[in-house]
């Protein structure tokens, strides 16, 4: 019983993660200049990275330094690039339908990486909670893009093997100080990407200041350090499904902050989803 309550309370701090990235496209319309997703997303890790950098005083050592940028980039900065491309390209709706393979994709890898055993209900689970999330966001007759629907499995892929290696690759550090070289990482990459094809950012705004604040600081390194906690702790597979909890809370965060409608479809896809965790989670219960 005890060890199921840990569990359980590993569980839920690891879903505070994908939900308060359910709040990202909010604070990015609302808060955020449009037309620069590669400074903003430059600007969410670099800043965060550094600054936890700062407080663990610790940087990587020998293969964690080529490690911590292949991280960085396959958890932040292609997966974001690849995000931003598909979400330009296509309807947000289909962006996150085509985003919500990954828990699938995550249990292949794991098998593959960690010899982690494919269970029927966890797959039963992706499935469902890729009916859930196409209820929840996905409008009729939206049209497809090929390029975009590549780029948004491409970022599925690219999570993915963040995901697995993060918790193939366990550095003899804390979670914390994982966290802060992944972003800075990340962060790095990104600064080239944003410098070369995107014009500078205007002169912020108090409300700028503040959404990007909250985006560093909560949005990415109270969030990732959750999750990358989450992983030492629970089976990739298992975490990887809690991210449906994204297109959820931005949902109901439409429906109570913007007045957008909440259709009874809606409803079901709300259901479905929180039902596909608890299945996903039930398959993974320690005995």
């Amino acid at each position: 019983m005890k060890k199921n309550t840990t569990y359980a309370a590993d569980v839920l701090m690891t879903a505070l993660a994908p939900a308060i990235w359910g709040t990202t496209y909010f604070v990015t319309t609302e808060f955020l200049p449009h037309g620069y997703p590669f400074h903003v997303a430059m600007l969410r890790a670099l800043p965060a990275g550094v600054l936890l950098l700062l407080f663990v005083r610790k940087l990587p050592h020998g293969i964690w330094w080529p490690r911590s940028f292949i991280l960085g980039a396959l958890n932040f900065s292609f997966f974001w690039a690849m995000l931003f491309v598909s979400a330009y390209r296509l309807p947000g709706g289909v962006a996150a339908t085509v985003g919500a393979v990954q828990p699938l994709i995550v249990i292949g890898l794991s098998r593959l990486f960690l010899a982690a055993p494919v269970r029927p209900l966890a797959i039963a689970a992706g499935f469902l909670g890729i009916v859930g999330v196409a209820l929840l966001v996905l409008a009729p007759g939206a049209a497809l893009d090929g390029i975009g629907v590549a780029a948004g499995l491409a970022g599925a892929v690219s999570m993915a093997f963040g995901t697995v290696l993060t918790r193939k690759w366990r550095p003899p550090v804390s979670n914390l100080t994982f966290t802060a070289w992944q972003l800075t990482a990340g962060g790095l990459l990104l600064l080239p990407v944003a410098y070369f094809l995107e014009p500078a950012l205007p002169t912020p705004t108090a409300a700028n200041i503040l959404g990007m604040a909250y985006l560093g600081l909560i949005g990415a390194a109270l969030t990732y350090f959750l999750w990358f906690r989450g992983l030492a702790r629970i089976e990739p597979s298992a975490a990887a499904s809690l991210g449906f909890l994204s297109p959820v809370v931005a949902t109901l965060l439409g429906w109570l902050a913007l007045g957008q409608s909440l259709t009874p479809a809606q409803i079901a896809g709300f259901v479905a989803v929180l039902f596909s965790i608890w299945l996903s989670q039930r398959s993974q219960l320690p005995r």
